[in-house]
């Protein structure tokens, strides 16, 4: 089996890609290092796979280059290359939102068209929602997301629909809920809010910290992207992938100080334009349909973030 990972030295993308590897996948994966964070970070992301071995790195920018030869080789597409952040989707970046989340789909999924038995996977995101009134939220739920960037993972989203109903593409669409773990991205909050905790730094929040989140820790996203790879009967379909529970921040930067072992200097900050109160996923499809339980409690998965983040800082 031959697969390809679209942003394959992101914080999912990299995980994804060892987890194949490990299991004696040919990997192609594909990144165009684009500039949310630094390209030293990402080459780091990529150590593991590149020894596992089998693992082929193509640098492309799926907006704009040919990716016939890419796909034409692989049995299953893992699409996970976005311009992600909420914040950061607004003014002038809107445009490689545009790009990197809209224009790089169609892309792929223009190539694919020769292949419509080839399954994608499609990378979505819980921010589709916006401020969901039901919690937790079923995917039936009417889409109205509150940001650039949620809009533009929900353009994403109907491209996959839109070419599985006009040209039989197989496709499944996930979105993730708030995805933690070891190689979280240095502009999220638990990356943050770690790295704070243990150099005794202020660590700023946004929000008064009551709101919640369904932190879902890094490998049961991995083992719900693959499930959704091999499932039988889902195409077409549409499942939230989220950790089972949901965390006020403030609970979770208290476990963080526990972990530092020292009292944190919290400052909260105003509301950010696009940020949700709540999320929460209603997982009961994807248990039914993809045999997706999350297996990682939310102590452990934090831990296993700061201990991360401790190492790295030595190094």
């Amino acid at each position: 089996m031959n697969a390809l990972v679209t942003g394959c030295a992101g914080f999912i993308g990299s995980h994804l890609a060892e987890s194949l590897l490990e299991d004696g996948i040919h990997v192609v994966g594909v990144d165009c290092f684009n500039a949310n964070y630094g390209r030293k970070e990402k080459l780091r992301n990529l150590e593991r796979a590149r020894e596992l071995g089998d693992f082929e790195f193509v640098p492309i920018d799926l907006s704009r280059g040919d990716l016939s030869d890419v796909v034409a080789d692989c049995d299953v597409i893992f699409h996970l290359a976005a311009e992600p952040g909420v914040r950061d989707s607004w003014g002038k970046r809107f445009e490689s939102y545009l790009r990197n989340n809209i224009l790089a789909t169609q892309s792929l999924l223009e190539a694919l068209r020769p292949w419509p038995e080839k399954r994608l996977v499609y990378a979505s995101s819980s921010s589709i929602y916006g401020d969901a009134e039901c919690l937790p939220t079923p995917e039936d739920v009417i889409p109205e997301p509150i940001s650039p960037y949620g809009m533009t993972k929900l353009a994403g989203e109907h491209l996959c629909e839109l070419y599985r109903a006009n040209y039989g593409m197989e496709s499944v669409r996930l979105r993730y809920f708030t995805v933690y773990g070891p190689r979280q991205r240095p502009d999220m909050a638990f990356h943050r809010f770690c790295q704070a905790a243990i150099a005794g730094a202020p660590i700023e929040v946004f929000g008064d910290g009551t709101q919640t989140r369904d932190f879902t820790f890094v490998s049961d996203i991995v083992a719900a992207t693959r499930a959704a790879s091999a499932a039988d009967d889902v195409s077409g379909e549409v499942f939230n992938v989220g950790g089972g529970s949901r965390i006020a921040v403030n609970h979770a930067l208290a476990q963080i100080g526990e972990l530092a072992g020292r009292e944190l200097d919290v400052r909260y900050l105003g509301h950010r334009s696009g940020d949700v109160n709540d999320t929460g996923a209603d997982t009961t499809r994807a248990r039914a349909k993809l045999g997706f339980v999350p297996m990682v409690s939310f102590e452990d998965g934090l831990r296993a973030q700061f201990d991360w983040v401790t190492a790295t800082a030595q190094t």
